[in-house]
């Protein structure tokens, strides 16, 4: 029974993993898609009112949601790790730090020659607090990172009342900007690239305002979370989930409807109330995914989502060669041809291949492709690829 029931928490955590890199994907395809997201400017081409209904529900439901999922799974898949090589005998310390600068190195080539912005690079970076902070309490890793959202509140509500943020965005320039990296994503790889590495600092600069430090507080809950094992033995009935579907969902929709209404990452005040109300929205997500896996409609859906999750790291990757192949002129390059509405079926057309194509990777292999490799980094051997016949 106990292997059941550990197996049913490992399914859980996978099937959440797949769910977060949908929506992950949801938000990234829209840079590999246009030139207008990266300058904050709104698409002349792509203004009706569906358009319009498009953009608003993914900044309402979507935007800054779901990489704060991954983040938590992050921190705790980290305090498994730290298990696992105590029940192996091994010295932690070293192969984190290992597996950390293989993700590095996969982050770099990722946003650089594959799509705009990178979260692997991110991760590997912000990781190393981590493992500086892995001994400490379950109450200091919370105060930590409730000291980091107290820290945003104030910084971004001093820009909000001080800082007009709308003198550094001046439409005719950024709508002009918009066309050429465009433009420039339809030409060669050379071009595409030298997009990429022109976005960086535009993307550096959310990292250290606003996505790293958020970043860091999801790892550490994620880290608390995992060694209290909250998440273990779940029977989908818990009252702490209703709880995160009635708050969450209340102050969760509430940010998300107000950031959506009054402009979202173009308005600071809508950032901070973002940025605040995002969490809530995510852990009703999580809820309520978990109550439905555990109902005997949703059993199947669990099953569905976790090899996805599974193979995260490389079904990240794939996403984004995918829609390098899809958008840039390395492909059919359709950047600039495809409307809000199109660009989300993408992104659905995307997802499902990818886990339909993970239940066959995994019928035959242990681990994703991109997983074995780093699990080989990590632990300094290499893996065992194939699949035991029972």
């Amino acid at each position: 029974m106990s292997q059941v029931l550990d197996r049913t928490r490992i399914q859980d955590i996978d099937a959440l993993r797949g769910f977060a890199l949908l929506g992950i994907l949801v938000v990234n395809i829209t840079f590999a898609a246009s030139g207008f997201p990266i300058h904050l400017a709104k698409d002349p081409a792509y203004d009706s009112w569906l358009d319009h209904s498009v953009h608003w529900l993914s900044s309402a439901f979507v935007d800054m949601k779901f990489y704060l999922l991954f983040s938590f799974l992050f921190g705790y898949s980290f305090q498994l790790q730290m298990e696992a090589a105590q029940r192996a005998g091994a010295a932690f310390k070293p192969r984190m730090l290992r597996r950390l600068g293989g993700l590095f190195v996969l982050g770099v080539l990722h946003g650089v020659f594959l799509i705009t912005g990178d979260i692997l690079s991110v991760y590997a970076i912000i990781g190393l607090v981590l493992v500086g902070m892995r001994r400490v309490k379950d109450r200091t890793a919370l105060l930590v990172a409730a000291g980091i959202y107290a820290y945003l509140f104030l910084s971004l509500a001093i820009a909000a009342l001080f800082v007009d943020s709308t003198q550094f965005i001046d439409p005719t320039t950024a709508v002009a900007a918009a066309q050429e990296t465009t433009a420039n994503l339809t030409g060669s790889f050379s071009d595409v690239v030298g997009e990429h590495l022109r976005a960086l600092p535009t993307y550096g600069l959310s990292l250290l305002t606003v996505q790293g430090p958020t970043t860091l507080a999801a790892f550490l809950i994620g880290m608390v979370v995992g060694r209290r094992r909250m998440l273990q033995n779940l029977s989908g009935n818990e009252a702490v989930l209703r709880l995160m579907q009635l708050v969450g969902f209340t102050i969760g929709i509430s940010g998300g409807v107000y950031y959506a209404s009054v402009g979202g990452n173009g308005d600071t005040a809508a950032v901070l109330i973002s940025v605040l109300t995002a969490p809530f929205l995510t852990a009703a997500y999580v809820a309520t995914l978990l109550r439905f896996m555990h109902s005997d409609r949703g059993e199947d859906v669990r099953q569905l989502l976790a090899p996805a999750g599974r193979m995260a790291l490389s079904n990240y990757l794939g996403q984004s060669v995918a829609t390098m192949l899809i958008f840039t002129g390395v492909g059919f390059g359709l950047a600039g041809q495809v409307s809000p509405l199109e660009t989300v079926g993408f992104a659905v057309g995307i997802f499902v291949l990818q886990v339909l194509l993970s239940h066959v990777w995994l019928s035959s292999f242990r681990y994703g492709p991109v997983e074995g490799a780093l699990r080989a980094v990590t632990n300094g051997t290499a893996p065992r690829w194939r699949v035991q016949a029972a």
